[in-house]
This record gives structure tokens, sequence and C-alpha cells, in this order.
């Protein structure tokens, strides 16, 4: 599973439960698929082709309700290049630092995904799971 790690000095010592699946806002009057595209691209520099299956919504423990959608293919992580955004930092300084939205990227076994992947998320795997018709078994590889 192709997940990303957000940026940010928050998040720049998390790992465990930290990760997670491309996402973000969607604009108004915008199909949720092409939010998904719109997304990715921004936080990975990457294009995706047609071809997507639609993962449904899930709601994070916090309240926001994410849609996702999987795509097979591939991309290398090491070619990622994120948007940025800015916050002040150190918090109180008056000072405002850039930080890429997504610091890393990375391919992850389906096991290895579910403790990297935020625990809101966790869903989309076992739904990819079902979908694709994936006997017990292979929830390991």
């Amino acid at each position: 599973m192709f997940l990303v790690h957000p940026g940010g000095p928050f998040w720049a010592k998390k790992d465990r439960a930290a990760w997670s699946i491309p996402k973000g806002g969607i604009e108004d009057h915008e199909d949720p698929l092409q939010a998904a595209r719109r997304e990715f691209e921004e936080e990975t520099g990457l294009r995706l082709d047609d071809g997507f299956l639609d993962l449904g919504q899930l709601r994070q423990p916090g309240g926001k309700i994410v849609q996702a959608f999987a795509k097979q293919g591939e991309c290398d992580p090491e070619r990622v290049t994120s948007n940025t955004f800015e916050m002040e930092w150190p918090p109180g300084s008056g000072t405002y630092q850039s930080f890429p939205e997504v610091d890393r990227a990375a391919w992850f076994p389906v096991q290895e995904a579910r403790e990297k992947l935020h625990k809101g998320q966790v869903g989309f795997i076992d739904r990819l799971i079902e979908r694709l018709g994936i006997e017990h078994a292979s929830r390991e590889t």
C-alpha cells in the first residue's frame, strides 16, 4: 500500500499510526474522485490516470469524514514532491516557516500498513481486501 507521512514539526518524530492515504478537502461542486486525484497530485507531485475503485467513506475519530479511492499502479516514492503550508514555528515566536504537506511516501505490505496508517483510515485496508476478494491469509502480505 502506498502511504504518505505528514510534514511539519508535529509529525516529524511520529511514525506508528501517523501515516495517511493522500487526501484533502473537496472544493464546492467538485466530484469526490476529481478531488482525490487533485489532492494526490498536490501531495505527491504525481498524476494518476483512470481505473479507480471507490472504497466509500469512513468517519475519523475526530469526526472528519474521509472518502477514499484505490488504484493499482506503480509510483516511485523517491519522486514525491509535495505542496507546502506555512505555520508559526516555534509556537508564539512570531516566525512563520514553510513545511511540506507530505515529507515522505513509501510502499508497505498490508500488515505493516495497518500499523503505520492513522487508526481512522485502517478500515479502508479491510474494504480494499474485501472488494478485491483477497483471502484472509493474504492480509499479511
